[in-house]
């Protein structure tokens, strides 16, 4: 803007709008604690399909049941999943020591870049380089099927130094740069042996040593899959994604615990999504076989219910890749929670994942229920999966754990309450710009234009109840909401209503019939 008008003609003035468009966080970002074969420890992997899963954490594991959670969910729709590893007892890195100096001691420590025994698969090798003072440094990852070697990966860094001072430097330019290994300087100084190069240029056959003493740890317990919140371990691993957020949390190994570690951890994650906007799905217990036995389970665990969870019976079974396609029995939370990703991309959030479209994709049910059984189960908050003609085996439920009949809960259907978080998570983040902003009448002016312009878009898409924006949804915020006291503290409040899309969840068909006379030809 001129500081001052000097000359006769037409000035333009740009005038700040006041709009902040508030932009819709993700539904189904899928967050899987569990034990894996490989990966980083108690750290939030972001990863986009089960390739990438395959490269990051070794992909199926006969130990792993979140291994399997992960591949239903891609299967099944998902997109975007937050990998967990964890582990009990004291998980070990593979190494190897590279020797060095006269006479020979340990100048470097080669060791497998996450704990683990694949770590075993790794060799390296050291060959001299053109320069003097330098070697070069090669690492593979083996995979011995029926006596023979193949390699599935390999690194090369070359010309490396041992001088800490130079820019190749071994440790800092390995550590930096590979995906296999890490180094350890001991402090010797000297250069590791290295062998003369083959015409090729990289290691002689004789060359390559092994990495060995890798080690998995113990299966996860109770503690290892919930973690510690200082340390940002086991699921809290997940704070350290932000701003990045989860929406789906699965806990397959959970459902192996023994019942009071299983109980511990589905308190502790009903209360850990519910403080970040998130749903949890639980897995059942392998020994939860009939519809009677399900009730009887539900009814000893009605303490764990909860508003931000759901739970799917029965169990399912897959085709396991490694043991020939065999029937392998897992639990449903990773089919379900691509089924919640493929229903939100196709629907909206406030689609139940539920009905004749949510089949259950490469998995089909352990028990076939019949409609009487659905009918105990449905009113007590379990979701059924069922297998019917044509359709096969599909979703046939929409309730969370809170949603028994007699609970009367507002939050009984899962469309409801993810709607809900989705609506949260989205204010809550895009209207981070009012913090500090001066707390009067322009301020709340500005919040009810945005969250409006937000709670609008929801409207023409479909997502509340009512023909008209009044009828669907309210946004208040003026000196009603906010008080002068409010003020003084420094509080803004603001009233965000929804009218929820409700699940047609029982179709009832009224047949009459007609007494009539038949019209003379």
């Amino acid at each position: 803007m001129p500081a001052s008008y000097t000359y006769p003609g037409v000035y333009v003035e740009e005038v700040p709008s006041g709009v902040r468009p508030i932009a819709g966080v993700s539904t189904s970002a899928t967050a899987f604690v569990d034990a894996f074969e490989r990966g980083p420890l108690n750290e939030a992997v972001r990863i986009t399909s089960f390739a990438d899963f395959n490269r990051r954490f070794g992909g199926l594991s006969a130990g792993s049941e979140a291994s399997y959670a992960v591949q239903q969910f891609y299967l099944n729709g998902g997109s975007i999943a937050w990998v967990v590893r964890v582990a009990g007892g004291a998980p070990v890195p593979s190494f190897a020591p590279l020797l060095g100096g006269s006479p020979a001691q340990e100048t470097l420590n080669v060791s497998a870049i996450d704990p683990g025994f694949w770590g075993d698969n790794l060799q390296v090798a050291a060959t001299t380089a053109g320069t003097p003072g330098r070697f070069n440094l090669f690492v593979r990852e083996v995979s011995r099927t029926a006596g023979t070697l193949s390699v599935v990966r390999d690194e090369a860094f070359l010309n490396l130094a041992m001088d800490t001072t130079s820019p190749r430097y071994a440790v800092s330019v390995v550590n930096a740069a590979s995906s296999l290994v890490k180094l350890e300087d001991e402090g010797l100084g000297s250069l590791p042996i290295a062998v003369a190069p083959d015409p090729r240029g990289g290691p002689p056959a004789g060359a390559w040593q092994d990495l060995g003493g890798g080690d998995d740890g113990d299966p996860p317990d109770a503690n290892a899959i919930i973690g510690d919140p200082d340390q940002k371990e086991g699921m809290y691993a997940l704070d350290r994604i932000a701003p990045e957020v989860f929406n789906l949390l699965c806990l397959p190994r959970a459902a192996a615990l023994d019942d009071g570690p299983y109980s511990q951890v589905m308190a502790a994650a009903g209360t850990f999504c519910e403080e970040r906007r998130a749903f949890v799905l639980f897995d059942i217990p392998a020994s939860v076989r009939t519809e009677a036995a399900m009730r009887g389970w539900m009814g000893a665990h009605d303490t764990l219910r909860h508003k931000n969870a759901a739970l799917y019976f029965p169990r399912l079974i897959v085709p396991d890749p490694l043991n020939e396609g065999r029937p392998r029995e897992v639990g449903a939370s990773g089919t379900m929670a691509g089924i919640y990703a493929r229903t939100d991309a196709g629907r909206g959030v406030w689609k139940a994942p539920a009905g004749v479209d949510a089949n259950l994709r490469n998995a089909e049910v352990t028990v076939k229920l019949t409609d009487g059984e659905n009918g105990a189960l449905n009113p007590v908050g379990v979701n059924v999966l069922r297998n019917f003609p044509v359709y096969g085996s599909i979703a046939w439920g929409a309730r969370t754990l809170d949603g028994a009949d007699q609970k009367a809960s507002e939050w009984k259907y899962v469309p409801v309450r993810r709607t809900a978080l989705y609506i949260e998570e989205s204010l809550f983040q895009g209207l981070k710009w009012a913090v500090f902003e001066p707390n009067d009448e322009p301020l709340w002016a500005q919040i009810r234009l945005n969250a409006s312009a937000f709670m609008q878009t929801l409207f023409r898409q479909g997502a509340f109840a009512g023909t008209t924006p009044a009828q669907a949804y309210l946004v208040k915020c003026d000196k009603e909401t906010t008080t002068q006291n409010d003020v003084d503290r420094g509080i803004v409040n603001i009233l965000i209503g929804f009218a929820p899309l409700k699940p047609a969840e029982f179709v009832v068909l009224r047949i009459q019939q007609l007494a009539g006379q038949t019209e003379a030809a």
